[in-house]
């Protein structure tokens, strides 16, 4: 039985395309992975996403710092250390 040539559907389809992009390969290797090798291929777009993801999450991780601030960290009451 011959496996499909699709790469996994649970990679970032914008990663699938800036591989593309850069004549990367993406068979056979998990999302880690092409990330960890763009980052080697395009360092600037890499920090491009790093800066678009952080200001996409802006809001929620003000809030989650927010809520560790009133709450502190969850299972901290758990812990022996």
């Amino acid at each position: 039985m011959d496996l499909p040539e699709t790469p996994s559907p649970m990679i970032d389809p914008e990663l699938l395309d800036n591989a593309a992009r850069l004549g990367l390969s993406v068979e056979g290797l998990s999302e880690r992975d092409v990330r960890l090798r763009l980052q080697r291929l395009d360092p600037a777009g890499s920090e491009a996403r790093a800066r678009r993801w952080a200001e996409e999450n802006a809001e929620a991780i003000r809030l989650n710092n927010e809520a560790v601030k009133r709450r502190g960290v969850f299972g901290a009451d758990l812990r022996r250390w």
